[in-house]
């Protein structure tokens, strides 16, 4: 018998605790183990939220193949394998289901305004930006109330020094928290990785048949103009494999600076916040304060 989304959300959220463990005791093997069986559990999970939505429910060929969210934080020259995924028919998205797939082609966190648009460069459905106003702090009541119930949360991007959620940027809570640190050289970073990562769908798109929209190659152009190297003028589109080169040329200047920015920061996270804190953030000095002045009344 076919278990329940019920029964499959508390499988998730078990599993996830024992890695957590297993990952702390520095166990491999063991480690492997629930990864394989975590990655099983959360296919299941999807298959059983499809089969909830009922037969209504329609691949269409511009869901073809996001890249697949990394199990260890890697620099932003590293490519990801294609996955495909089934996208339910027109409008019968939930938003933070939206969120999820834009940030996961993006590849780092983003601002509202540019998850929306590689959201509505790629599929055929809008996502209105105001919408994500409130939903991070949905998510966090969610995951205050639950844990680690749903396979993953919209979570916020770190500050490297305070470990405050950084302004207007919005992350995946399956990203380690290195992923998620906005340091100094982060917002060029990141703005290389969205270029990788959206030049990288469009030629996964093209690999499948399935010719890029003209939403997509506009995003891609605002990208290339701005990265040295990646542009022909003479080329009516951007090629993806020269943003791409290009992106990863120039990361390579920032990358070992920003990376260990980010893992000083990740390591004292790990060390000083809560579960929900390393996802959420801390709370920011004014919120503190407020608190505190309430306490005294």
């Amino acid at each position: 018998m076919a278990a329940s989304l019920e029964e499959l959300e508390q499988r998730l959220s078990h599993l996830r605790t024992e890695l957590r463990g297993a990952v702390r005791a520095r166990d491999k093997a063991e480690t492997t183990r629930i990864r394989r069986a975590l990655r099983e559990a959360e296919t299941a999970w999807e298959q059983a939220l499809d089969a909830e939505a009922g037969p209504d429910a329609e691949a269409g060929p511009d869901a073809e193949a996001l890249a697949p969210e990394a199990e260890t934080w890697k620099p932003p020259t590293t490519t990801g394998e294609p996955r495909r995924q089934e996208r339910p028919a027109h409008g019968s998205i939930p938003v933070r289901e939206q969120v999820h797939q834009a940030l996961t082609l993006l590849g780092a966190p983003a601002s509202p305004k540019l998850i929306s648009s590689a959201y509505e460069a790629f599929f055929t459905e809008p996502l209105v930006a105001a919408k994500l106003a409130s939903l991070r702090r949905d998510e966090e009541r969610s995951f205050t109330a639950q844990g680690y119930a749903r396979p993953y949360y919209i979570c916020a991007a770190l500050t490297h020094d305070r470990l405050v959620p950084a302004r207007g940027l919005l992350a995946l809570s399956t990203w380690p928290v290195e992923r998620r640190i906005i340091t100094p050289l982060s917002p060029r970073t990141d703005f290389l990785t969205h270029a990788v990562g959206t030049a990288e769908q469009i030629q996964r798109l093209a690999t499948a048949g399935h010719p890029a929209p003209d939403a997509a190659w506009r995003l891609l152009r605002r990208f290339a103009l701005t990265i040295p190297g990646a542009c022909d003028s003479a080329a009516p589109e951007p090629d993806p494999a020269r943003v791409i080169a290009a992106a990863h040329a120039e990361a390579a200047v920032h990358q070992q600076e920003d990376d260990q920015q980010r893992q000083t920061a990740a390591e004292r996270a790990r060390s000083q916040l809560t579960d929900a804190q390393k996802l959420f953030g801390a709370a920011p000095l004014r919120d503190a304060l407020r608190d505190a002045s309430g306490s005294m009344h």
